[in-house]
């Protein structure tokens, strides 16, 4: 079976026309394609696509099925797999269960909902109409982060388990807390490994969109940088409500002075980013249309792969290894590190990864860092006390 192209479609108000016209390319390309709505609390999208889109699957177009995530099924699946396991505990403290119908999907749910629904999709190419930049770089590091506190969390639960289990015996009905607490763990971290790996699969890929008249370069380059961070790259950066060529010479000053402006901030962007540049005008008339001007007959962007992050060896040199992290559009003021144990702890702006250190890094001192063009190399000195002798 072939794997789904995923592509998470993010931005500004012009994120639901783009990853609308992307859909409708991909399926009249000949593929089965799936338009998902994670992030569309005004209903854009139904706006552009002229239909309400429902969480039950509805054909669309030729190849195109269209569908919302419905947040309150998911959190009403989740809290029914949690009180099923604490059923007998909570009939012994007579507390009584909710209805289905009282329970509120809470905040951040629909992260949750959206990485469920990604290592589920079978259509030869998936669309999701993604939350915004920042809360799609926190949905992309959710499992790696899920992961971390299970690992850390379930240790203590055993210790706390193995306290309780003389007192719980004595207490007919109620079920050992290791057996269900393991059994959780377990399934919630198969899920999380499913998530993970739809996400950093060959064929996921991250499309931004910014508007044509928002000077948004600089916000571009910290999303670039979070992004990176998890191991992301733009596969392209659409740019929407572009003047047309023609405004350049128009006999009118004011537009051509502001078609010469948007022209330069439109060459700068292309210089500043190594994914393709593409550009919709301000009327482009129907979403055929719309992908016409993207996408024309080819098959559109492909992922980029990240750079890789290797270790230098300069120990012959200057008696140092230097983990090189590429970071495009990493700013210097941003960008916190802190060393903890064998983890290096990496901050740009308001996002932060922990990074377990490669092997040999962890045999040593940090001895510095430096930051040019989006290159982070961080500086390792030999721990004399760690580090074989000879």
């Amino acid at each position: 079976m072939t794997a789904t192209r995923t592509i998470l479609v993010s931005g500004d108000a012009g994120a639901p026309t783009v990853a609308a016209a992307t859909a409708l390319h991909a399926a009249r390309s000949g593929h089965r394609t799936w338009l998902l709505a994670a992030d569309d609390p005004h209903r854009t999208l139904d706006a552009v696509l002229g239909t309400r889109l429902e969480p039950e699957p509805l054909r669309y177009a030729q190849g195109l099925t269209v569908s919302r995530i419905d947040e309150q099924a998911a959190f009403r699946y989740a809290v029914g797999e949690l009180t099923g396991r604490l059923k007998p505990a909570l009939d012994l403290l007579g507390v009584e269960q909710l209805d289905p119908e009282e329970l509120t999907a809470l905040p951040g749910i629909a992260r949750l909902a959206l990485l469920r629904a990604l290592p589920a999709a079978d259509q030869d190419v998936l669309v999701v109409l993604a939350p915004p930049p920042a809360e799609l770089i926190a949905t992309l590091a959710l499992p790696e982060q899920l992961a971390r506190y299970l690992d850390r969390v379930v240790p203590e639960q055993r210790q706390a388990a193995r306290a309780l289990r003389p007192l719980l015996a004595g207490l007919a009905g109620v079920p050992m807390p290791a057996e269900w607490l393991y059994e959780g763990r377990t399934k919630a971290a198969a899920v999380l490994a499913e998530s993970r790996a739809a996400i950093s699969g060959p064929g996921t890929s991250v499309r931004l969109v910014v508007p044509a008249d928002g000077h948004p370069y600089g916000e571009l380059r910290r999303i670039r940088a979070g992004l990176a961070l998890y191991g992301h790259r733009p596969d392209a950066v659409v740019v929407h409500g572009a003047l047309p060529p023609a405004a350049l010479a128009s006999p009118d000053a004011w537009l051509s002075a502001l078609a010469r402006r948007r022209q330069e901030e439109l060459d700068r962007l292309i210089a500043e980013t190594d994914a393709p540049v593409l550009v919709t005008g301000l009327a482009e008339g129907t979403l055929e249309a719309v992908a016409d001007r993207l996408y024309g007959d080819g098959p559109g962007p492909e992922r980029l792969d990240p750079q890789p992050w290797p270790v230098e060896d300069r120990l012959a040199e200057d008696g140092l290894l230097v983990w090189h992290l590429d970071l495009p559009g990493a700013d210097r003021a941003g960008l916190d590190l802190v060393r903890r144990g064998d983890d290096l702890v990496v901050g740009l702006g308001a996002h932060r990864r922990v990074l377990p250190l490669p092997a040999a890094l962890r045999r040593c001192a940090v001895a510095g860092a430096g930051l040019h063009e989006g290159l982070l190399s961080v500086r390792f000195a030999p721990d004399p006390s760690l580090w074989p002798q000879g």
